[in-house]
């Protein structure tokens, strides 16, 4: 008997979806329920990319770091939530402000829980990209005030310019689940942070006036790879999610349409950025493969929702050779060191994604009135991205760097922040060899 009212229970469960829709006429307690829950789960989803960020950075860098990358990871999600609350919600979506910053429902006093939950954690998601680019040799506590600018000022209103009704909205600029809005802004402050703070030690050799690059290999391949897959399963959230509801006409199908352009820009993402990295380097290259995912996932994911399944598998092998040729510049061209690939993979697929809106969009939903002006303002809102990020983030960087201090000492880089910087080890009882 109780094994027949359990079956018949989670039936009902199953179900009662499929019954509102059914409904000719669907009853709003029951769609506001049905929406609210859809971004409760999918806000969840995104929460659990932060695990992901951590295991990715974690795998990518030396084991004598991996417990300041997980105190990073675990902070800048923290101390964001918190700013996000305070100010960075009323600066982004504040119902008194204008085309360039929202102003009002300061420490959410509107009471609107569901939308404030899902979109922190997409704040959370663009604060915690930089941590990689900096890592192993960025002061915890530098990180810590650096995270409290991008969740409470930097990321919200630039983030107002487009989701909040600003002025890139309103000249139909189109990123639907965030290449810009998160990725990029998230990537420029990465390569704004890298610049100032600097290479770590022993990363480029100057002998005879020529630099030699050296490779300074991660520590657990295993949990990076790990960390790419969790950062796959979250993004059926990130983008799936974007559609905000579960109860209008329609949405299943956007829903299953979003998850097929995802699933294969990612697919290809990984299979190019292999394919690339085989034939420069001779052999299939772990890392970039993994980075090549992701790449995907961040270029298809402004137009995952305008694009057909056929042009998603062109922006993601695109964003697979882009992610290769672009870690490739930034660390033997331009020397900027990026332990974990950050910069290309959220900020140069970022812009491909962006702009793949006005390539490859369906212009009747976009409501453009041509393909090039369509471009044009996708280029416009990238552009403008950048620039708001560079200055911003450099300035604060840059501002830290002269009080505070942004970088440890040569010493305690060499020991590994976990001792210097939390006095503990990650592996206690391996011995961990303190090279550079």
């Amino acid at each position: 008997m109780k094994k027949r009212l359990l079956l018949i229970a989670v039936l009902a469960v199953l179900l009662s979806p499929a019954m509102i829709f059914a409904e000719d006429v669907v009853d709003p307690s029951a769609a506001s329920a049905l929406d609210a829950i859809w971004l409760i789960v999918c806000g969840g989803l995104v929460f659990f990319m932060q695990a992901g960020f951590a295991m990715v950075e974690v795998g990518l860098t030396r084991a004598k770091n991996a417990g300041n990358i997980i105190m990073k990871n675990l902070m800048d999600f923290s101390v964001g939530a918190l700013l996000y609350w305070a100010i960075g919600w009323g600066l982004m979506y504040g119902p008194n402000g204008n085309g360039f910053i929202g102003s009002g429902d300061f420490f959410l006093a509107s009471g609107d829980h569901v939308n404030w939950f899902f979109q922190v954690v997409f704040a959370a998601t663009a604060a915690t990209i930089v941590s990689g680019a900096m890592a192993e040799r960025t002061k915890f506590t530098s990180y810590l005030i650096y995270s409290v600018f991008i969740s409470g000022v930097i990321y919200p209103i630039s983030g107002h310019w487009i989701w909040g009704g600003g002025w890139l909205s309103e000249l139909g600029f189109h990123d639907f689940a965030g290449s810009t809005v998160v990725h990029s802004v998230g990537g420029w402050a990465a390569l704004m942070g890298a610049i100032i703070l600097g290479p770590r030690v022993g990363k480029y050799v100057k002998k005879d006036g020529k630099i030699t690059v050296k490779a300074i290999l991660g520590h657990n391949l295993p949990l990076a790879a790990l960390g790419v897959f969790i950062l796959w399963f979250g993004w059926y959230g990130f983008n799936a999610g974007s559609t905000l509801g579960a109860s209008y006409d329609g949405a299943a199908l956007d829903m299953a349409k979003v998850a097929v352009t995802t699933t294969l820009a990612a697919a290809l993402g990984a299979v190019f950025a292999m394919f690339t990295s085989w034939v420069m380097n001779h052999k299939p290259d772990v890392s970039m493969s993994l980075n090549g995912a992701l790449a995907g996932l961040v270029g298809i994911t402004a137009p995952c929702w305008v694009v057909s399944p056929g042009s998603a598998v062109i922006i993601g092998a695109v964003a697979g050779i882009l992610v290769v040729l672009s870690v490739e510049f930034i660390d033997k061209v331009l020397h900027i060191d990026d332990p974990v690939g950050a910069v290309s993979v959220h900020g140069v697929c970022g812009v491909w994604g962006t702009l793949a809106v006005g390539i490859f969009g369906d212009l009747d939903l976009l409501g453009a009135s041509s393909r090039g002006a369509q471009i044009g303002v996708q280029a416009l809102g990238a552009a403008s991205a950048f620039l708001w990020v560079a200055v911003t983030a450099g300035l604060l960087f840059l501002i830290v760097k002269k009080t505070v201090g942004l970088r440890v000492t040569e010493v305690e880089e060499l020991r590994g922040l976990d001792i210097d910087e939390h006095g503990t080890e990650s592996y206690s009882g391996f011995q961990i060899f303190q090279n550079v």
